[in-house]
């Protein structure tokens, strides 16, 4: 039986669970709500990025993601800047769906799932 990893985790979640060489994300959010979606867009790949850094995965190994929006009038300004971020990577399996979020100031969230480089 294969081992699981969980970092960062609290009492309801890990932020980072690996297993059979796969890497998953919980949920992430921009740090300030405040932001348009653009920004908020921005920040959620910034930590997207850098938890899969610490996992020993990267962008490049992203396998699926799912992005979650508070309202699809977004849809487009959001893509603008997940374009430019994925631009030179290989392109995931992604989803996109409007969604109420724990938060109304919340625009954007992201889960991922990407292949670990063990």
């Amino acid at each position: 039986m294969s081992e699981i990893q969980r970092v960062h985790s609290t009492d309801r979640m890990s932020r980072i669970v690996k297993h059979n060489g796969t890497v998953y994300l919980c949920g992430q959010t921009a740090g300030d709500a405040s932001w348009d979606i653009e920004k908020q867009t921005e920040e959620c790949l910034k930590k997207v990025k850098g938890l899969l850094e610490e996992a020993g995965s990267g962008m490049d190994r992203m396998l699926s993601v799912t992005i979650y929006i508070r309202d699809m009038k977004d849809f487009a300004a959001m893509n603008s800047v997940w374009d430019a971020w994925v631009r030179e990577l290989p392109k995931p399996a992604r989803a996109c769906v409007e969604a109420r979020m724990a938060r109304p100031e919340i625009l954007v969230e992201m889960t991922v799932v990407a292949a670990a480089n063990d």
